[in-house]
C-alpha cells in the first residue's frame, strides 16, 4: 500500500510541475501575442502616417505590400535573433 501511496504521490508532483510548465508557456504566448499585436499597430501607423502620403492616398495594395515586407523582414531578424541566442545557450 504505501509503494501504491508513493508511486500517487510522484506522479502528482510531476502532474504540478508539468501544468506549470504548460502554464508558464501559455502566459508567455499570450504576453508575445499582445506585444506582436502593439508592434502590428505601430508599423501601421508609420505605413499611414509616412508611407501613404508619398505614395498617395490611393496606395492602399502598396501600403500592404509594404507593410508586408517590413513586417516579414522583422519576423525573420527577430526569428534568427533568437535561435542564434538558443544555440548559445
Amino acid at each position: 500500500m504505501a509503494k501504491i501511496i508513493h508511486h500517487v504521490r510522484k506522479h502528482l508532483f510531476g502532474l504540478g510541475k508539468e501544468v506549470t510548465q504548460q502554464m508558464l508557456a501559455l502566459a508567455t504566448s499570450g504576453f508575445g501575442l499582445v506585444a506582436a499585436l502593439a508592434w502590428n499597430e505601430l508599423i501601421k501607423e508609420v505605413v499611414a502616417e509616412y508611407i501613404k502620403p508619398v505614395v498617395g492616398e490611393g496606395s492602399g495594395v502598396i501600403s500592404l505590400l509594404i507593410y508586408a515586407i517590413f513586417i516579414t523582414i522583422l519576423a525573420v531578424f527577430v526569428t534568427y535573433s533568437l535561435a542564434k541566442l538558443a544555440r548559445k545557450n
